[in-house]
């Protein structure tokens, strides 16, 4: 695969349309997009500033997800991925960032396209995934364990995991919404992954960081998440051999 399109939308299938978003406590959600549109331009590696020193050897870093990671609404270059790797470019670190989300994609499609991933050569993957599946009122211990399967599996083919944790809408039930956030610090402490606490921290419930659904963050939405990603992804680089 050139690197021309290592920048892919494909998916196995499409989801259906989620309902007009509401605003609650702490909303996350992708839901949903359809995954069907034409394949986009390949995102273009910017170029490290002379006055920059790279400290580090080239890496691959992949953002996997759903319509969260793939910026469904907003230009590319104004999505997270190309955001995180102009950032980490401009502090010196020799990277290409991969956008790989898929919109409406639950943690039963991420699970079914790892080997897909790993083709990629990953050295880290930002893992993003399961609101679809909370949206839905999926039990968390499927997601659970869908999620721990892709952070092992990922591990064994030789990325560092970044796990992206998410919070769902409390009018499913204090229960379910205090399982479904626990998950994620779970996998990461028993797989060693590096987890994002909240990966809207700062975005969700705020209209002006949101596009009209109130459910995807805008360009200036994906800025702050960017942010929020970044250190956790040195963090990951750092890691690395």
């Amino acid at each position: 695969m050139t690197s021309a399109h290592l920048r892919t939308r494909q998916c196995s299938f499409q989801q259906k349309a989620a309902p007009a978003a509401f605003w609650g406590v702490l909303l996350v959600a992708i839901w949903m997009a359809g995954c069907g549109e034409g394949e986009r331009p390949a995102q273009t590696p910017k170029q490290t500033p002379a006055h920059t020193q790279t400290v580090l050897a080239a890496r691959t870093i992949v953002a996997m997800g759903d319509s969260l990671t793939e910026g469904l609404g907003v230009e590319e270059a104004l999505a997270y991925p190309a955001r995180l790797e102009a950032r980490l470019r401009s502090e010196g670190y020799d990277v290409r960032v991969i956008n790989a989300g898929v919109s409406g994609e639950t943690s039963s499609g991420a699970r079914s396209r790892v080997e897909w991933v790993l083709t990629l050569q990953p050295d880290v993957v930002i893992l993003e995934t399961g609101a679809n599946d909370g949206f839905r009122g999926i039990d968390p211990a499927v997601i659970e364990d869908n999620v721990d399967a892709i952070v092992a599996q990922l591990q064994a083919g030789g990325a560092t995991v970044v796990l992206a944790g998410m919070q769902i809408v409390r009018n499913l039930g204090r229960p379910y919404t205090g399982a479904f956030a626990s998950l994620y610090p779970r996998v990461a402490s028993a797989r060693g992954a590096i987890l994002i606490p909240f990966f809207l921290e700062g975005v969700a419930t705020i209209p002006a960081l949101n596009q009209a659904d109130g459910i995807h963050p805008n360009a200036e939405g994906y800025r702050v998440v960017a942010e929020t990603v970044y250190s956790h992804t040195v963090e990951a680089l750092r890691r690395r051999p």
